[in-house]
């Protein structure tokens, strides 16, 4: 039987920490959240100052980046350039920027999702903070 590598509490953490790092070191009050690869809510971190609403975005990222394997901005491409047909695709929410996947062995076993303030920026959080499992 084939196996897959997971996420597990302690890799949660390492990614947790180091994207609100980022955030913090950039002054960027944004909510952190992290899901496994079938879009579960594992951590969820709204920093002080964020928005609200933020708090329902990110996870929605998250899931969007987890289910489809991919970063999210690739969906918010692919609505920008006309293709406004794909907003009916089920279960997928979070169609900006700031959904990244994380990804070991070619497995995609989870995914963080960032909102609060520009999506490059946002992403730049999710980016840091999957950096931190390969040390």
């Amino acid at each position: 039987m084939p196996s897959k590598p997971y996420l597990n509490f302690a890799d949660v953490q390492k990614i947790a920490t180091a994207a609100h790092a980022e955030a913090v070191a950039n002054n960027w009050a944004v909510t952190i959240a992290i899901c496994d690869d079938g879009g579960h809510l594992l951590s969820l971190q709204r920093l002080d100052g964020a928005a609200p609403l933020s708090s329902h975005i990110a996870p929605s990222k998250a899931k969007t980046a987890a289910l489809g394997r991919r970063e999210s901005k690739v969906y918010e491409d692919i609505i920008n350039n006309g293709r406004t047909a794909f907003l009916t695709v089920p279960f997928v929410e979070g169609m900006l920027e700031g959904g990244v996947p994380v990804i070991v062995d070619g497995h995609v076993i989870g995914a963080v999702g960032v909102s609060g303030v520009k999506s490059d920026q946002d992403a730049q959080i999710a980016k840091a903070g999957i950096a931190a499992l390969a040390q």
